[in-house]
């Protein structure tokens, strides 16, 4: 979230006249910058920064015990939700704002869902896909490059993740989103996550392999 939101101010400094490369400089410096955490946290914690990826981990992982347990799904969510706030104010401070300042960019659209929905199944199916074909150890570049990507090609510039979300709403900034317009943006992320999981099982039903944490 400090990379989410710090780049987005950085972007609307430098670039103020120009909303195009504002976004070009946010999500680039995202994208390597969720990489790098990919591979610094992969050995920690499985790098979960995501409570959807961690629900699909707690589903998938179900039936042969591969996946994290409920009550660690439970700690990582909130975990997840404090760091991505954590993360919004240390960017408001480290560029000189209130350390809280409550969004008021409204993103409450039905084409916005719509586009939650798809930068989120997609990234599950992503995640999941690698990990059951043996290519996990490309995750912290494919992941990156997807949500670098998905920036530019969903219409709602891809959250993908509820406690992203929360956190966006901590900052009154270019990447800031209205508290008001959190909801329906979670719950598309929740859509995205059965539709995403519903793909995968259909083009790769086996679950012999561990999934990416």
């Amino acid at each position: 979230m400090a990379a989410v939101v710090g780049s987005g101010i950085m972007a609307a400094t430098l670039s103020p006249d120009d909303v195009g490369l504002q976004l070009l400089e946010n999500s680039v410096a995202t994208a390597f910058a969720l990489g790098a955490l990919i591979l610094v946290f992969g050995p920690v914690s499985g790098a979960h920064f995501n409570p959807v990826v961690s629900a699909a981990d707690w589903f998938l992982g179900r039936r042969d015990g591969t996946g994290l347990s409920a009550a660690q799904l439970g700690g990582y969510a909130v975990a997840q939700t404090t760091g991505a706030i954590a993360g919004s104010v240390l960017a408001n401070l480290m560029f000189d704002l209130a350390a809280v300042d409550f969004s008021g960019k409204d993103r409450s659209a039905g084409h916005l869902w719509l586009g939650e929905v798809v930068a989120t199944a997609g990234l599950i199916l992503l995640i999941f896909a690698l990990a059951r074909s043996g290519r996990s150890a490309v995750a912290p570049a494919a992941v990156g490059a997807y949500i670098g990507a998905a920036y530019w090609f969903t219409s709602s510039t891809s959250f993908a993740n509820p406690a992203v979300t929360i956190g966006r709403a901590f900052t009154d900034t270019f990447a800031g989103i209205a508290p008001g317009s959190v909801p329906g943006f979670i719950v598309a992320q929740l859509v995205g996550l059965v539709v995403g999981a519903g793909l995968l099982l259909v083009l790769y039903p086996s679950s012999d392999r561990s999934p990416v944490r």
